[in-house]
């Protein structure tokens, strides 16, 4: 049986995580350390953390948060924001993060997935690739944060990732974001079948239920979701930290794909 995992998406603000809507609007959800150490309890597949502070601070990432969240996963971690070279990809590897997530560095310059691809083998590395529809209906990849239009096509965009070395693509939907409205499949469709790596879809979930959609047919490999792991309760959003049990994901996805 296949594997599919379900993994919760963490925005890192600071010091703390927060959660948004459309990339924007930021809402404070807690220590990350605390929020990591629920999820070891619920045995989540995967965690990704993405620092959205530090591309825009023109920083580089928040290594010592980054090392304190990976002290205590007891999961594998994918972690962006704010890597530019190398070298902050092997701080981050040498702290204990298994994946290295990156976005506008991708963009601005290819040739770094290259590098980190080579010394530390393309299974280290995922290119998140943020994607946001015109008025006129067409999908454009964004970065800095969904601030700056490409004007690239995702599916092109995500097959020149996995030519220069990306393990996986981290398929972001702006649109969705934080709103419960559910995975954009069409978006999904698109690029998924286009590339030969695992696909995470992310952006939008509302319910359980849309997994199976997202892997049949979406055919991304992987789901993850931020506000549907944090929040209790989609109007007033009340922070609540929770992840299904394995026995429901199994009746909910595994045993239908």
């Amino acid at each position: 049986m296949r594997r599919i995992r379900v993994i919760p998406a963490l925005l890192l603000q600071g010091d703390g995580l927060v959660k948004t809507i459309k990339f924007k609007k930021p809402k404070y959800v807690g220590d990350p350390i605390n929020t990591v150490k629920l999820f070891n309890e619920k045995e989540v597949d995967e965690i990704v953390v993405l620092d959205i502070s530090a591309t825009p601070e023109k920083r580089e990432p928040n290594f010592r948060v980054a090392r304190e969240i990976a002290s205590e996963c007891f999961m594998p971690l994918c972690f962006g924001g704010g890597i530019q070279s190398v070298d902050h990809a092997k701080k981050l590897f040498d702290s204990g993060i298994e994946k290295v997530a990156i976005n506008t560095a991708a963009y601005e310059d290819p040739r770094l997935i290259e590098a980190i691809a080579r010394i530390y083998g393309t299974q280290a590395v995922v290119v998140s690739v943020d994607v946001k529809k015109s008025l006129f209906g067409k999908y454009q990849v964004y970065t800095q944060g969904g601030k700056k239009n490409t004007k690239k096509d995702p599916r092109e965009y995500a097959q020149e990732m996995e030519r220069r070395g990306a393990g996986e693509i981290l398929l972001y939907s702006i649109d969705r974001d934080g709103t419960y409205q559910g995975y954009d499949l069409d978006l999904i469709s698109y690029v998924s079948p286009a590339v030969n790596i695992p696909l995470i879809a992310c952006g939008g979930a509302n319910h359980l239920d849309e997994f199976k959609s997202v892997i049949n047919e979406g055919h991304a490999s992987a789901v993850a979701a931020g506000s549907l792991f944090v929040f209790k309760g989609k109007e007033h959003r009340a922070v609540l930290v929770n992840y299904p049990k394995q026995e429901e994901l199994m009746e909910k996805l595994y045993e239908q794909v």
